[in-house]
């Protein structure tokens, strides 16, 4: 049984499925999510359809795979059994792959205002803040003859390589791809704010690289704070210590939190609320539990805690199954280690950084690593020729082609609010000149 459908659990699915056993995936959606790239969807780069994949298409071709599209709500490890919102499903062995999802630090009231980047969902609805604040400061000039509204804001909250990512695709849509677009108003004028609580963006970085990521984003135009930490955020603005920053948008891209799943295992957790695993990647009392990805809390070699990383995951996916092949063979389970080919992040455009071994790298080289590493991780051999169509024609072009506001309220008095995270008429209203208190 394999619950979770992301890069651990599918890899666990692809390795036990050569074995003679008959397997079952368990998830919430029925597709795939390449998280890596959520936010070139949420900045109108990409489509969503380019960055998912069907689950039982990509497992079609293993007669003795099952995939369930269901709720897992707990475990009853005594009896072996994964409890659904509407039943329950037995099993020989366990392999737990659920992720993690935004974490507000115990301020969940903040979702509503600033969106995190988790899902799809997350960002389609990234994607109609950014455009939708374009859209709204023309109509203000057009319609209400607004002249004197101040340049739009957006503040990322998270320095982060997805709060960095966001940062640079923003100032691409604003210098770049909308300048054109709009005749009252002037995009290029936009102010990207990235917001860090420590004292550089990219910490998990060396150093050089963390600096060097820091000035490719000052050329981009991306005001960048650091040792700033955020104690409010409310309606058009950020709290930083006892000021005020204007906000048009608020991203979140500053924490992660385990899924609620690893609780529910009943085994140890460390202060994240991620599992505490075994070196072979299994529980504490129950060898035939395994928890793998994000959720799963595991130290190297030298005691570094295991980032939260697709490698990580699709590498903990393949050794929980050959563990399981191993213990059908009476033969004894191995540890994992973990295999660091490098890690990479892109800031904009022939900007990004990476470090493969002792080898760090910078600007258009990195990105062009990037390019190519990111297309290989990508599920689907159709999805990849879409994806490099995509990055080719917005290279040569500049255009994002995925500039749609989808939801059900897009423009005042045109629909009516139904259960928008933040209601257009406040979006609006933030567009408009605001005063920092």
């Amino acid at each position: 049984m394999i619950v979770g459908g992301g890069f651990g659990g599918l890899n666990a699915a692809n390795a036990l499925a050569k074995l003679p056993v008959e397997i079952t995936l368990i998830d919430r959606k029925n597709y795939h999510n390449f998280q890596p790239l959520l936010y070139q969807v949420a900045t109108a780069g990409l489509s969503p359809g380019e960055i998912a994949a069907p689950i039982r298409g990509v497992l079609k071709k293993y007669r003795n795979v099952e995939v369930l599209m269901g709720e897992v709500v707990g475990f009853d490890l005594d009896k072996r059994r994964v409890l659904l919102s509407d039943g329950s499903i037995p099993y020989d062995y366990l392999v737990v792959a659920a992720g993690a999802t935004h974490s507000y630090f115990g301020h969940e009231d903040w979702q509503k205002l600033a969106p995190g980047l988790k899902t799809i969902e997350d960002a389609i609805e990234v994607r109609r803040r950014v455009l939708l604040a374009f859209e709204l400061a023309e109509r203000s000039v057009v319609l209400e003859h607004e002249h004197d509204l101040d340049p739009i804001q957006f503040v990322i909250v998270g320095g982060g390589p997805t709060g960095v990512e966001l940062a640079g695709m923003l100032s691409e849509i604003a210098r770049h791809a909308i300048v054109r677009d709009f005749r009252s108003i002037k995009p290029q004028q936009t102010s990207i704010i990235l917001v860090e609580g420590g004292p550089r963006v990219l910490p998990a970085y060396p150093e050089d690289l963390s600096r060097s990521a820091e000035r490719q984003l000052h050329k981009l135009g991306v005001e960048v704070r650091t040792n700033s930490m955020v104690t409010s955020v409310e309606p058009g603005r950020v709290k930083i210590g006892d000021s005020y920053l204007r906000s048009t948008v608020t991203l979140w891209a500053a924490g992660v939190a385990a899924s609620p799943l690893g609780r529910a295992l009943g085994a140890p957790l460390d202060k994240s609320g991620h599992v505490l695993v075994n070196p072979d990647l299994s529980i504490s009392g129950h060898p035939e539990v395994f928890v793998i990805g994000d959720l799963a809390s595991l130290r190297d070699k030298s005691g570094e805690l295991l980032p939260g990383l697709a490698p990580v995951a699709m590498q903990q996916g393949r050794h929980a199954a050959r563990n399981i092949s191993r213990d059908l063979k009476h033969q004894p389970r191995g540890k994992f280690e973990y295999l660091d080919k490098g890690t990479m992040a892109t800031i904009g455009r022939a900007a990004a950084i990476a470090k493969i071994g002792r080898l760090h790298l910078t600007g258009f080289i990195a990105w062009f690593l990037w390019l190519f590493v990111h297309l290989m991780y990508l599920v689907g051999f159709r999805n990849r020729v879409l994806v490099l169509l995509e990055w080719a024609w917005a290279y040569i072009t500049y255009q994002r082609s995925a500039r749609l506001i989808t939801g059900s309220e897009v423009l005042p008095g045109l629909s009516e609010p139904r259960g928008q995270t933040v209601s257009t008429s406040t979006l609006q209203a933030d567009v408009k000149k605001t005063k920092a208190s």
